[in-house]
């Protein structure tokens, strides 16, 4: 029954999803060793990149696709999946981008159309292990590199805190009896953030380390309170309704989240660089879209002000 109620809730969060610009895939068409969706990656490159892909093609010939996915799965493995997105990978002769965001503004044809052919994916029930069969809820990808997963619970029977427990307990980043990495839950090389997921209440994380790992809430806040306000429907449709709305999500991956490095010396004088990936809490994304929308509408008010006095000469 457990099981079921989370279907029909993970279902619904799909259907919205699909309606809206994304696209839902397979696990089987997910590659459990690279940690990657391949026919995205091809087909991002081969549509938006056709001559750097030729570069490569001419090289490899039939072998061309899984020479590229290696050493993008090596770039990710090095630089981590947000570097990528937005400066993209060298492949011997070839530069390719991986994504491209929305400008800020519209005027450039080209980039335009590129940044329609951006593929936003989620697929359900991925099986990511090489050494296990569990598979998570949701997963979400852009051109083919995943950039978030979900574990979800209805609160009819469980809770927020159940999702939580399943990602410090039942999902390690590194599997202790293979003794090998999961490289879907590396921190910062595939997913960026990690949704813990329930019908009223939200929380994320951005690195799991099993036990200690620390969830912080991603919740809209009720009467100056946690939690979420009610709803007609889910208090948590937020999430995919406009966090994970196509434009939103891109916007989200290109300019809020951020990987902070600190430095600090250890007792032997040796520099020690510390690593912390920066994914913004919704009421902090809410509260400067506002404020980014708000003065694009008084500048595009300006303009058109100062296109009036133009057109009648009245200065």
């Amino acid at each position: 029954m457990n099981k079921h109620k989370e279907s029909v809730f993970e279902t619904e969060i799909v259907e919205h999803l699909t309606t809206y610009g994304w696209l839902e895939g397979s696990t089987a068409e997910y590659s459990r060793e690279l940690a990657l969706y391949p026919p995205d990656v091809e087909a991002w490159l081969r549509e938006t990149q056709p001559d750097e892909w030729a570069k490569v093609e001419k090289t490899h010939g039939a072998g061309a696709l899984q020479v590229v996915l290696k050493r993008l799965a090596e770039s990710l493995d090095k630089d981590g999946a947000l570097h990528v997105l937005r400066r993209g990978f060298k492949q011997v002769n070839a530069q390719f981008e991986m994504c491209t965001f929305a400008p800020a503004q519209s005027f450039n044809a080209e980039t335009l159309e590129r940044y329609g052919k951006v593929r936003c994916r989620v697929v359900r029930q991925v099986r990511y292990s090489l050494h296990k069969g569990d598979s998570i809820d949701l997963v979400f990808f852009v051109n083919g590199i995943p950039t978030a997963t979900a574990e979800l619970k209805t609160d009819f029977t469980q809770s927020v805190h159940d999702a939580i427990k399943q990602y410090r307990y039942d999902r390690p980043p590194r599997d202790r009896q293979a003794n090998a990495d999961e490289p879907l839950l590396q921190f910062k090389k595939r997913a960026l953030v990690h949704f813990a997921a329930s019908s009223d209440e939200v929380h994320m994380t951005t690195r799991l380390e099993g036990a200690k790992t620390r969830f912080l809430p991603f919740n809209r806040g009720h009467l100056e309170g946690a939690g979420n306000p009610p709803s007609d429907g889910y208090r948590t449709c937020y999430l995919w309704e406009r966090v994970l709305q196509r434009d939103n999500w891109l916007d989200i991956l290109g300019r809020f989240v951020h990987l902070e490095r600190t430095d600090s010396e250890d007792k032997n004088g040796k520099t020690i660089t510390k690593e912390s990936l920066i994914f913004p809490r919704f009421h902090q994304w809410e509260a400067v879209t506002k404020i980014i929308n708000a003065t694009r509408m008084s500048l595009a008010s300006s303009v058109g002000v100062f296109r009036t006095f133009g057109e009648t000469g009245n200065f």
